[in-house]
Order: C-alpha cells, then structure tokens, then sequence
C-alpha cells in the first residue's frame, strides 16, 4: 500500500509540474498578447503607427483634391489610415485624364508598394495601370470607375455604385412626389457623373434633364441653373453632383423665384447645414472618409498577409440618403471635416 500511494503521489507531482508549466506557458504567451496590445493602444493614442510593420509607401493619385471638400476628406481617411499602419502616404492629383496618368507613372518610377486610383476617366488611365500591374505593384481603385477596375487589374474597388447611387436618388425623388428633375453635370467626361443621372433617369417616374455646367466656374453654375429655372417653371427638383454646387443651386433657386427642391451628392458641414434649415431636400452620402481609409488599410492587409476584400465585387461605402433627421447626428462629424 506504500509503495502505491508513493506512486500516486510521484505522479501527482510530475502532473503537478506539468500543469504548472502549462499555465505558466499560458499565461507568458497571454500576457506577452496583452503587453502588445496595450503598447498598440498607446501608440494610436500618441499619434503614432499602431502595428510594426516595414514602412511601405503607398501613393493616391485622383482626378481632383486639394480645395475640393470632398477629396479634403478622402484625403483625411488615408492619412488617418497611414498614420495607424505605418505608411509613407503621397498623395497627388490632377483634374487632366492625361496628367493623372503621368503621376500613375511617377509613382511607379518610384516603385511604391501600392497604388490608390481614382478612374473618372478610365480609358485614359488604361495602359499605365497595366504598367503598375506588370511592375508588381498592387493597385486599389476607389471613387469612381469600379465597372473598369476589375478589368485594369486592381484588386477591388471602394466607393459606391454610381448608377446604384442614383437609382436612389430617382427612387426618394419618387417618394417626395417630384415630377419634372433636372440632373446638373459639372464634369464633362466623368462616367460617374454620366451614371448617376443615369440612374435617377432610370427609377424616376418623372421627366429629367441633364444640365451641363462648367464646374470650374461657381457663377456661371448659378447661372446656368437660374436660366433654365426660369425657362420651364415646372421643373420642382434640381439634383447636383456635389456638395460645392448645392450652394449654388440654393441661390439660383432664389433669383429664378423657383418653388423647385434643392437636393445633392455628397455631404460636408455645408450641407448639413443646409438640411437642417431645410433648404435642401436630402444629400447622398458616399463616405468619402471611409473610401480614403479602406484603400489604405487594405493595401496594407495585402502587403502584410494577402488579404483582398470583394469577393470580386466593389466595397461599396454608399449610396446613403442623408435628410433633415439626421442632419443633428452629424453635425458633430462634419464639423470636423471627416463626413
């Protein structure tokens, strides 16, 4: 009986030991996780990169930027983003199909480690995302293009569906009773804004008409808009193509002595001001912050372990429809220039 309770014991211990070094283990490695997550923690809160990560540069080149409040806020996505994953963000842009191209191409002269594109004008764009591609370097489209992008060879697109975006548009110009619309275009050339007026044309059970303006030109965009406010009378609703020339729409709106709707694409402070006090109808909201930080954040996945988002499919970030309800739960976000 001795010798059996020596073994019991004997074992006992050697099970003891190993528990111990089990635990112990468990505990080293859970706290080592927790140390790293704390440290990662700080570091967001002080500014500074979250992950230990090479420092990859990754580059955006888009149709349009600085001054124009939708690209400011795309732009404040990336940087956010690039800030957290460690990355050397450049971020260049040119309203000229042509010369948008050439960036693409000084960025892969300087072999970065990823490209964000937009594509409001895909075919010029075509060949020198090809070049990116045989380069090697991953490419993310966002904003605009995403029926192009597959087929250029991005990884996915992130952005919403244009003519998804203005089925919707079509669809609540329906829900408030509007008959006659008119579709003001500010950008020759840009298939998005060909699809959006599209789209509205598509589930509006209405009469609309597409205006064509010169968008880097704010007077004659009133203009334009008061002349045909004062030509038809019936037209009860005005849909521009960005949060700049709702503004516009609003006072050619007033000159003209016109009852029509004011209603847009896009969102900022300006906007939502706009919806509060009601003299605009509704906006569309793309999230345009997000489009910024996703592009980033997922090139990153991809350079860090292979991810891809999509399925194939576009990410898409809209359409959402913004309207005086919700212009207070906002307030706080476009204030500081991120929606």
């Amino acid at each position: 009986m001795a010798r059996v309770r020596t073994g019991v014991r004997a074992t006992g211990a050697v099970l003891a030991v190993a528990l111990g070094a089990s635990l112990a283990g468990c505990s080293s490695t859970g706290g080592k996780r927790a140390e790293e997550r704390a440290a990662a923690s700080q570091a967001a809160s002080e500014g500074r990169s979250a992950v230990n990560t090479p420092r990859w540069t990754f580059a955006m080149i888009t149709h349009s930027g600085d001054g124009d409040t939708f690209w400011d806020i795309v732009q404040k996505g990336a940087d956010e983003a690039a800030g957290k994953d460690n990355i050397n963000f450049l971020y260049s842009h040119n309203d000229e199909a042509q010369q948008q191209a050439q960036l693409v191409q000084t960025a892969i002269d300087k072999k970065v480690d990823g490209i964000i594109v937009s594509l409001a004008k895909p075919e010029a764009m075509k060949d020198v995302l090809a070049k990116a591609t045989k380069a090697g370097i991953p490419v993310i489209t966002v904003n605009s293009g995403s029926a192009e992008s597959k087929a250029y060879g991005a990884l996915t697109h992130i952005g919403q569906d244009e003519s998804i975006a203005g089925e919707a548009v079509g669809d609540e110009l329906n829900n408030r009773g509007r008959e006659n619309a008119l579709c003001v275009l500010h950008e020759q050339g840009n298939v998005g804004h060909e699809q959006r007026c599209a789209g509205v044309k598509k589930n509006f059970d209405g009469k609309i008409t597409n205006l064509y303006v010169d968008g880097t030109n704010m007077p004659d965009v009133q203009a334009s808009i008061e002349a045909k406010l004062q030509t038809d009378k019936s037209i009860d609703a005005v849909v521009t193509l960005g949060a700049p020339f709702a503004d516009a729409a609003v006072q050619a709106k007033k000159s003209a002595g016109s009852d029509a709707e004011i209603d847009t694409f896009d969102l900022n402070a300006k906007v939502a001001a706009g919806l509060k006090a009601k003299t605009l109808g509704f906006a569309v909201d793309q999230q345009p912050f997000l489009q910024g930080y996703e592009a980033v954040d997922l090139l990153w996945l991809y350079r860090f372990n292979r991810n891809v988002l999509g399925g194939g499919q576009p990410v898409l970030t809209g359409p959402q429809i913004i309207t005086a309800a919700d212009a207070d739960a906002l307030a706080e976000y476009t204030a500081r220039g991120t929606r």
